[in-house]
Formats: structure tokens, C-alpha cells, sequence
């Protein structure tokens, strides 16, 4: 007596194992990407925190310049919103704004409006062709920067000229107002002083084309020490202007912006220039499509095998259905030409059934429900399908 053993059941899922094993590649290249991320932040946060602020210690901040003003009796006070300071503008106060080009065109407006014969100074630092229009008319940002670093006065503004050579250079600009232009990169002003041009009070604009006279790392070089006490120690009182995106008045003047008008337009174009190069690497390297190219197997494989390792992974799956549709689709192929239907015809109940009542005999089961029936519901009723199919085709062919 034999006994059959029932194979234990298998499951499509794969297990957590299998799963930590595909993945754990993935997970150690994210885990690589992300520590490389905090990695740079830290680095960068370390090296370039607080520049241009009169509290910062750190090589580009500005504190070492503060605390030779105070020592002159002049008082350092940092703003952060355009409010602030449009209130502190006045006679007895200098205005340094640490970089104009963050400030949105309204704001700029605001800006020139309240300097504007306050009598005050007015100090703006690297002040580019998107703020210098506004805050200065009359004067324009050379689109080239220079080269130089370390100039020469080449003006007679008291303040340069006694500070002699010092590192400006960066942004260049022009003007028709009557102004003084100092230290010189190829004949364009990287320093530029333009008095109230209504001639009212004594206040004045300074354009600075870089801020390195003002860094705590470059003000002992040169006469950078001498021209920034200059030229921020003129009045008693100092307001450091830190322009901030968190400034209310950016958004309650210019309206709710969306993430794409906060970008560059560099960004922009940069971003689809690299698109199109994706698309053309894409296009290069795509597979080419072309005639089928028939290849010899390595090894020869019977069919017997093939059909035993097709049984088993529809077995794996539970797809009785999927199974029971190829044994169905076989058999009415090779039924078809038997009958005298074309075999494209093969599949259409209407075409096969009535050729195939012909070639039968006796009252077995209806050839609709073998043929075109609903699938078997176990592993059980799906080998009687088999053996019925079987049955149906050795009848068929019979003659």
C-alpha cells in the first residue's frame, strides 16, 4: 500500500529574509547619501555661519570691525526686516544693508524711499544689477566682475586716500551723477560715494563692490581696517541691515509666491538643460529595435521538463485559472483544423462548437463547459479538466 505525500504548501510572498536581502543595497546607499548630506551641512554650517554679521566670529563674519567701532564710540544694532530699518534711517545714523539683492523689488523702492534725504549714510554691500537700479538711480552694476582684489585708491575721497590700498575689487559700476569713484578695476569704480543728490542734506550712498573690508579675516590686511571705520564710524550710531526671507514685508508687498519664483532663473534654465541632455543620453543609448534574431540554447531542454516546471510554477502561485486557460487554448488549436475551422477562428464558441457536435458521439460532457467553461475551483477538478480535454481530442480524432 502507498501512501501519497502532500508536498507542503508554498507561498508567493517572499519572506523578511528575502526581503532584507534585496534590499539592504539600497538601504546602506541611502544611509551612505544621508550621512554625507549632514556631513557637508555640518561642514558648511561650521565654515560660513554668520557671514557679514557684526556678532560672528567666524572668518567671514564681521564682528572684528564692530568691535573696533565700539571702541570709537560708534554703537553696532543688527535688523533683520525692512521695517526696522526704514526707522532707524536718520542724520546721525550709517545704514549698511549686507546684500541688497535679496530684497524684492517693492521692498528695494521702500528702501531708497526712507534713505533718501534722511541725511543719513547708506552703505550697501555687494549690491548687484537686481538692487543697484532701485536703490541707486542713476548708477548701473557692471555685468563683469573684477578681477583684482587689492586696489588702489585712484580717487580723492579723503577715506580712501588715507587708507591707501585695500581689497575691493568684485562688482564694477558706472554712473553719470557726480560721485567718487575709487579703487579702479580696468577704469570701472568697485567704490563708489554719490552724495544726496538733492543737495539738502549731507547724506550720502557707498557702494561697495565686495565685502572683504569688512571680513573678520581680511580686516588687517592692507588698509582695509582704515577704510571700513572710515567709512561705517562717520555717525554715531550703526545700523547693520541683515535682509531675511522671513521678512513680512516681502510677501504682504509682492503677494504669495510660489517655490519656482523663489529659484534663480539660472537654476531654471540649468535644470532644463539638464533634462535635455538626460533625453539625448537616453535617445543615444536606448535599445535599438530590429528583426528577431533567433539563438541556439546552450543546453536542450525536452519538453516534458519545460511543461513539468511551467506546472509547478503555476501550481506555486494557486493560478488554476491561468492553467486551466492554457490547457483550454491548446486544445482548441490543435481541434480547429480537425473540424474544418480556421484556427483563427479557434477561440470563437459560435465557429467551433458546431463543427465539433458533428465529430461527436454518445452524451458525455457538454464541449461548451470542457472548452469554455469556468475554472476549476481545486487542484483536483483541474486534473479531471485535463482528463476530460484528453478525452475530448482522442474522440475527435477517432475515426
Amino acid at each position: 500500500m502507498t501512501t501519497e505525500v502532500t508536498p507542503p504548501p508554498t507561498s508567493a510572498s517572499p519572506t523578511a529574509r528575502q526581503v532584507w536581502s534585496r534590499a539592504r543595497g539600497i538601504a546602506l546607499a541611502l544611509v551612505l547619501l544621508i550621512a554625507a548630506a549632514v556631513a557637508i551641512a555640518v561642514v558648511r554650517s561650521d565654515t560660513r555661519h554668520g557671514e557679514l554679521d557684526p556678532r560672528s566670529a567666524d572668518p567671514y563674519g564681521s564682528r572684528a570691525v564692530a568691535e573696533l567701532l565700539a571702541d570709537r564710540g560708534v554703537d553696532t544694532r543688527v535688523v533683520t526686516t525692512l521695517d526696522q530699518a526704514t526707522a532707524a534711517a536718520g542724520p546721525d545714523t550709517t545704514l549698511l544693508v549686507a546684500v541688497p539683492d535679496l530684497l524684492t523689488g517693492p521692498q528695494q523702492s521702500r528702501l531708497h524711499s526712507a534713505v533718501t534725504g534722511s541725511g543719513g549714510r547708506a552703505v550697501l554691500v555687494s549690491a548687484g544689477s537686481a538692487s543697484v537700479e532701485r536703490l541707486v538711480p542713476g548708477v548701473t552694476a557692471d555685468p563683469a566682475t573684477s578681477l583684482d582684489s587689492t586696489l588702489s585708491p585712484g580717487c580723492d575721497l579723503p577715506a580712501a586716500r588715507r587708507a591707501g590700498t585695500a581689497d575691493l575689487g568684485g562688482i564694477r559700476y558706472t554712473t553719470h551723477l557726480t560721485a567718487d569713484e575709487c579703487y579702479p578695476s580696468e577704469r570701472l569704480a568697485t567704490l563708489l560715494r554719490i552724495p544726496d543728490p538733492s543737495g539738502d542734506s549731507d547724506g550720502d550712498t557707498v557702494l561697495l563692490g565686495a565685502p572683504d573690508i569688512l571680513l573678520n579675516d581680511r580686516l588687517d590686511e592692507h588698509g582695509n581696517a582704515s577704510l571700513a571705520l572710515q567709512l561705517l564710524g562717520s555717525r554715531p550710531h550703526l545700523v547693520w541691515y541683515l535682509p531675511s526671507l522671513a521678512d513680512t514685508s516681502a510677501a504682504s508687498e509682492e503677494g504669495e509666491r510660489g517655490f519656482f519664483d523663489l529659484l534663480p532663473s539660472g537654476w531654471l534654465w540649468g535644470t532644463l538643460q539638464l533634462f535635455v541632455a538626460a533625453a539625448l543620453a537616453a535617445l543615444w543609448r536606448a535599445r535599438r529595435l530590429g528583426p528577431l534574431v533567433p539563438e541556439k540554447l546552450p543546453v536542450a531542454i525536452r519538453a516534458s521538463e519545460t511543461a513539468e516546471g511551467r506546472a509547478r510554477l503555476y501550481r506555486k502561485a494557486n493560478a488554476r485559472d491561468r492553467a486551466a486557460g492554457a490547457l483550454r487554448s491548446a486544445t482548441r488549436t490543435r481541434l480547429a483544423p480537425l473540424v474544418g475551422v480556421p484556427v483563427s477562428q479557434a477561440h470563437a464558441p459560435e465557429a467551433l462548437l458546431p463543427a465539433l457536435s458533428a465529430h461527436l458521439q454518445g452524451d458525455g460532457q457538454s464541449p461548451h463547459t470542457l472548452l469554455f467553461g469556468p475554472p476549476p475551483g481545486d487542484d483536483a477538478a483541474l486534473i479531471q479538466l485535463a482528463d476530460h480535454l484528453d478525452a475530448l481530442e482522442r474522440e475527435v480524432r477517432r475515426p
